[in-house]
């Protein structure tokens, strides 16, 4: 029997990298523009539920897919 949890959907993101780069070279950017980020190769990522962060993981690449695993769970963050 489900329970009604299994009906709710959550956006999963995952954050590589940031940068900041000006509006006008952002607009005169075009296809195969590399936009240099804030970490490396091997950095940790961030995992985000609905815009929340939730997690860290790893990179991992499996045949010419790319996956997250995640090894360490955040605090819960309190709603109130």
């Amino acid at each position: 029997m489900a329970s009604n949890v299994d009906n709710v959907k959550v956006e999963i993101s995952v954050v590589l990298g940031r940068s900041v780069i000006p509006m006008h070279q952002l607009l005169r950017m075009g296809r195969g523009a590399v936009i240099e980020l804030d970490s490396h190769q091997d950095d940790p990522v961030l995992v985000l539920a609905n815009d929340k962060p939730v997690a860290r993981g790893e990179i991992q690449i499996q045949g010419d897919k790319i996956a997250v695993s995640v090894v360490d769970l955040l605090k819960s963050y309190d709603n109130t």
